[in-house]
């Protein structure tokens, strides 16, 4: 029997898994030695085998227009195609022509060397990835407040807290092995440790709470603010913290003491009595621990909304302390790897941003690339792909390990314009994504079991996700694909790399000094001792030593003076509320089984019978008057398109709101794609969707 360490592709908890193969074939369960999920493993861990080898991309294929069929070509005919196609743009329409689209299921190497290649030596910022629809505004809200990404807290911190303050975020479901660890804690201190959930609806995370807050849609600010508002009221604040840590509190409190606990219990829909009470549980905890995720950071104000949490943290001290913090958890396996390699629109390795003169210098002097090369401008978020696909402005789209014409917000608009694009590359280990219909080159693409590389979880730790297949059919590794056009097009001396060990060795030598220092780190490093959690220099660690755990325990923040930010900031509420015409507030999410636009795991049998079909979500109250019973067909329009789904009756959602499950694309239900529903309106300052709510309607229908 043979054992291979590596880690979970699904979710940011990041839980390490043990391969072990035998002569019967291989068998995966919980790595008992991993920090993060000590060999917990969910549904969709314990499954992952039995999707690696359906449907897959076996060759690149190639067609003409659209409406062609693919046929299969070799991979210099492949790679002959893009490279022409890539200086026919370069040529008439400059570098900005060409728009990459990345994933979380990059790993860390993936993501850096399309940095490279698109940043780099192409000279344009137009690389963003589908984390810009899962946790850029988490990424956003740390720099504003404390000058630099990076969750400051570690999952030790769910068995040290007094009080998890659970907002925006399943927990149960979306990252169930963290919420064992807590809920371990949870039921061994009964009264001792108090569990806080606002949500809408009463999920698994919210039945279990010892305080359900079922707020409105888009009141989140309004909550906070509340109880900000209180534990003003009460002096229930660290006023040595604010002093000696922060700037802003004068305007912060101004803005806070306007938010008295009756105007906020009119605007989220529940009690004062409701606020009162999680403002006392707030103030009476020693340690208080909150958690985010899709329902704070999927919003047109969801920097805000994150700064806001952050803002309770710094007005009571509770950050840099063990079971304190403001801790977002990420949506996907290396969403935290390609923040550290730069893979947004706005960033550069190494916590870098390409707005900053100082950063381009350091990253063009690295790369060995003429000065000036890397544009000063940010690059197109996703929703500015579609919009430049829809002006002719994108003449080249090259999409890699991820499903947009899923996961995009306005679905119908967002194939139209990928219907446009003169020229799409997809590169993608499963055949066929809705995504298929709108590419002009598919590109065979190594996944997890067949490649060797590393993701960072939530929690800041490296892992090793060690292949241990022979890739199937003429299938690459992402990162030997972006290398081996950066070579053909020229840019030989910049990438040498002979394996995805080369490419991190040269990647962590832009994070020296840098807040997500990782210099210590290496393939063999991580091969040998197993997770790492960073910072990890190579100046000041000890062999076989662990740094802190948690960011900011001396109280210094990554800003000029050292200091957090405080940031005022009103609530202005949902970008499209409820009207006459749409009187209820669409809200979506994510299933315990089901990962994404199910790419994987709907083609796994156990899964595809936990959660055999998608279903809405209607309290009682909106379904009586429309007549609507269980089980009942249900058409749900909004401004943007409609689907049909089946009626779950319930009082576990808020009245006022309606939820949907959003994994099902046309492949599997073309009645049920969610995000035809939504709006493409985002937050100005990190450019995520507000996935997470739309207005609609309801109507009962005889037959789907």
């Amino acid at each position: 029997m043979e054992s291979v360490r590596t880690v979970c592709p699904y979710c940011g908890v990041g839980c390490g898994l043990e391969v072990v193969k035998g002569p019967a074939g291989s068998k995966v369960r919980g790595d008992r030695a991993h920090p993060s999920s000590q060999g917990m493993v969910c549904v969709k861990g314990a499954t992952i085998l039995e999707s690696v080898d359906r449907d897959r991309l076996l060759y690149p294929m190639l067609r003409a227009s659209l409406d062609a069929e693919f046929q299969r070509v070799s991979w210099d005919e492949a790679f002959d195609a893009i490279v022409s196609r890539i200086q026919a743009v370069l040529a008439t329409q400059g570098p900005d022509g060409i728009c990459m689209y990345g994933s979380g299921q990059f790993v860390t190497e993936d993501y850096y060397t399309a940095q490279k290649l698109i940043k780099g030596c192409l000279g344009t910022n137009n690389f963003d990835a589908n984390s810009r629809l899962c946790m850029s505004s988490a990424v956003s809200g740390y720099i504003r407040s404390f000058g630099s990404d990076g969750p400051p807290c570690s999952y030790d911190d769910l068995e040290l807290t007094d009080c998890l303050f659970a907002i925006g975020t399943n927990t149960a479901e979306c990252h169930p092995i963290v919420f064992n660890r807590f809920r371990k804690h949870h039921r061994a201190n009964p009264g001792k440790v108090r569990l806080i959930v606002a949500d809408p609806r009463c999920t698994e995370t919210g039945q279990v709470a010892d305080l359900h807050l079922p707020i409105r849609p888009g009141t989140d600010i309004d909550l906070l603010n509340g109880i900000a508002h209180l534990l003003l009221r009460w002096d229930r604040i660290d006023r040595a913290y604010i002093d000696t840590h922060t700037n802003g509190f004068a305007a912060y409190e101004g803005i806070v003491r306007q938010y008295s606990p009756d105007w906020v219990a009119d605007r989220c829909g529940i009690s004062a009595e409701l606020i009162e009470t999680a403002a006392r549980i707030w103030a009476e905890s020693d340690r208080v621990l909150s958690l985010w995720s899709m329902g704070i950071n999927q919003s047109s104000e969801g920097t805000a909304k994150v700064r806001s949490i952050i803002n309770l943290h710094l007005l009571t001290g509770q950050i840099g302390k063990p079971g304190a913090g403001p801790f977002s958890l990420t949506g996907q396996p290396n969403a935290m790897g390609g923040r550290e390699a730069g893979g947004l629109s706005r960033l550069l390795p190494g916590y870098r941003l390409v707005t900053n003169s100082q950063h381009r210098a350091e990253v063009e002097q690295f790369w060995q690339i003429p000065a000036g090369r890397i544009s000063p401008h940010t690059g197109r978020s996703a929703w500015e792909i579609v919009e430049g696909l829809e002006t002719g402005d994108v003449g080249l789209l090259w999409i890699a390990a991820t499903n947009p014409a899923v996961s995009f917000p306005d679905l119908n608009r967002t194939k139209a314009a990928f219907a446009r694009s003169p020229f799409t590359i997809y590169q993608e280990s499963y055949h066929p994504t809705e995504t298929t219909a709108f590419a002009h080159l598919l590109l065979p693409a190594t996944q997890w079991s067949e490649k060797t590389g590393t993701m960072t979880n939530s929690e800041r730790f490296v892992t090793l996700s060690q292949g241990f297949q022979a890739p199937p059919g003429e299938a690459r590794e992402d990162w030997a694909i972006f290398a081996e056009v950066g070579r053909r097009l020229g840019f030989r001396e910049q990438f040498w790399f002979e394996s995805s060990a080369d490419v991190y060795q040269e990647f962590v030598q832009l994070t020296r000094d840098r807040p997500c220092d990782m210099t210590g780190l290496t393939h063999d490093r991580l091969r040998t001792q197993g997770p790492l959690q960073w910072p990890y220099p190579d100046s000041t660690l000890p062999e076989g030593s662990q740094p802190a755990k948690r960011l900011y325990t001396d109280g210094r923040f990554n800003t000029a003076d050292g200091r957090a930010q405080f940031i005022a900031v009103h609530s202005r509420g949902l970008a499209e509320p409820p009207d006459a015409a749409y009187p209820l507030v669409l809200t979506v999410g994510r299933l315990y089984g089901h990962w994404h636009t199910q790419t994987r795991t709907g083609r796994i049998d156990k899964i595809k019978k936990m959660h055999p079909h998608p279903f809405i979500e209607i309290h009682p109250f909106d379904a009586v008057p429309l007549e609507i019973g269980e089980g009942d067909w249900v058409a749900v329009r909004s401004r943007r398109g409609e689907c049909q789904f089946r009626a779950k009756v319930t009082k576990a959602i808020a009245p006022g709101t309606v939820f949907v499950p959003m994994h099902w694309g046309g492949l599997w239900d073309d009645h049920a794609e969610a995000n035809s529903l939504t709006h493409p309106e985002a937050c100005p300052d990190s450019y995520e969707p507000e996935l997470k709510a739309c207005a609609v309607q309801l109507a009962k229908l005889d037959r789907p």
